[in-house]
């Protein structure tokens, strides 16, 4: 009995050791994909000098998005890659990108030095995060699935938002320093570089611990069979009903997201007409506090299943979107902006928990990195991606608020979804694929 004990204990310090190293690298990647947004404010008019305020924001808001145009086929070759070589050498790989992105921008010439190859270079570090950000998202959820044990499943895979919301953190709080060491003038004209070499850095430190990491017992233990298709086109179109799933289960998940976490920060300083160092403190305190209900509610889908919670998630979002974003522009008050953010992500957690493991049970094994990453990465290109472009759009023509309709829109379309589907939970490909073996 002692020893079934000392080989139980092992094997869950085990599973943690590479749940930790995992979320690391995420938490790293994800950092340096925030720092661009968070420091936005401060380097927009490095690389367009001339317009308002609204419009340089638009100008770097629009090549956030079209990072995000990347993640679709940053999924299909890295999720590919994964299905086919093994999670640990996609994971590895994308790391390196990412670090590679974060040094570029951080020692490219302002628009004055250059001119238009400012912008430029910009954007193609941003295609390149983006293609290594589409990698790590389908690759993450599949590795933290398959790594944790049964019953828990929705607690451990809950840590890819853990440790995506940390890496925004961690972005914010190296924000919050900097604002307090530098003045506005020292930031926009160098302090903002601090931030990507800091990521760039982090990221070849995690790089290591990506190398040591175990690969995942279920792609191991993959058939010959399953290995001839792995990661194909061909295999994933066999699973249709699961790709538009995921298609309607990330839609107003994504744009949700983004609305509650990136373009909040600015809408508080934009139209709110808050302070920036007043709503990097809300953010950040928002934000840790959301990333203690990530495990929280991914446990609780461990005993009650995934649907309760993202019924949860799709009717509030649906009913409460527009009266909370009204309430917070004619508040004007930091306590009412705080808490009405506290409130919006709350009802976000309800999708954020659980996304990772509910779309990694709809797919086997040869092809669930690539099933989960690619339908997931063109939802978020289209929809998460052009969240604050759309927001500020509407903000330039003098109609913001028809955005806050939108958003709802989007979150209804997805509780259709909610409604439609089965508890993948008790439909799993992945507990199916274990008791086969």
């Amino acid at each position: 009995m002692a020893e079934v004990k000392h080989v139980e204990r092992a094997e869950s310090r085990r599973i943690a050791g590479n749940i930790l190293k995992g979320s690391l690298g995420n938490m790293i990647e994800w950092y340096d994909w925030y720092v661009y947004a968070a420091f936005a404010v401060y380097f927009s008019t490095d690389f367009f000098p001339s317009g308002d305020t609204t419009s340089q924001l638009l100008n770097t808001a629009a090549i956030f998005a079209i990072g995000f145009l990347m993640r679709p086929i940053g999924s299909l070759i890295m999720g590919r890659y994964a299905d086919r070589h093994g999670r640990r050498a996609a994971l590895t790989l994308s790391i390196t990108i990412m670090a590679g992105g974060s040094l570029v921008i951080a020692v490219t010439p302002n628009f004055q030095t250059i001119g238009v190859f400012a912008p430029i270079i910009l954007v193609l570090a941003r295609l390149f995060q983006g293609l290594s950000l589409g990698g790590e998202y389908g690759t993450s959820a599949t590795y933290l699935s398959e790594m944790a044990n049964k019953g828990r499943r929705g607690f451990y895979s809950s840590f890819q938002y853990v440790t995506l919301v940390g890496g925004q953190l961690v972005a914010l709080g190296v924000q919050i320093v900097l604002q307090l060491l530098l003045n506005e003038d020292q930031l926009k004209l160098w302090g903002w570089r601090i931030p990507f070499v800091i990521g760039a850095l982090g990221a070849l430190a995690v790089l290591w611990l990506r190398l040591s990491m175990d690969e995942s017992d279920q792609f191991k233990k993959m058939s010959g069979k399953s290995k001839k298709n792995a990661g194909t086109i061909k295999a994933l179109m066999k699973y249709p009903r699961a790709v538009l799933t995921v298609v309607g289960l990330t839609l107003g998940g994504t744009v949700a997201f983004y609305t509650y976490t990136t373009y909040l920060q600015k809408f508080m300083i934009n139209s709110v007409g808050l302070d920036k160092e007043v709503v990097s403190i809300i953010n950040f305190v928002a934000l840790l506090i959301f990333l203690i209900l990530q495990p929280l509610a991914g446990m609780l889908s461990d005993h009650i299943g995934r649907r309760p919670l993202l019924f949860f998630f799709g009717i509030s979002g649906t009913v409460l979107t527009v009266p909370l974003f009204l309430l917070m522009q004619s508040s004007h008050n930091v306590i009412a902006a705080f808490l009405l953010m506290m409130l919006g992500l709350v009802i976000v957690t309800g999708y954020t928990s659980i996304n990772a493991i509910v779309k990694a049970e709809l797919f086997p094994t040869e092809i669930r990195a690539l099933g989960v990453g690619l339908p997931y990465g063109l939802t978020v290109a289209i929809f998460g991606g052009t969240a604050e472009f759309v927001a500020l759009w509407f903000k330039s023509i003098g109609i913001e608020t028809m955005f806050f309709f939108y958003v709802a829109i989007c979150i209804f379309v997805s509780l259709i979804v909610y409604w439609r589907m089965q508890e993948s939970s008790k439909n799993s490909y992945i507990e199916a694929e274990l008791e086969e073996k």
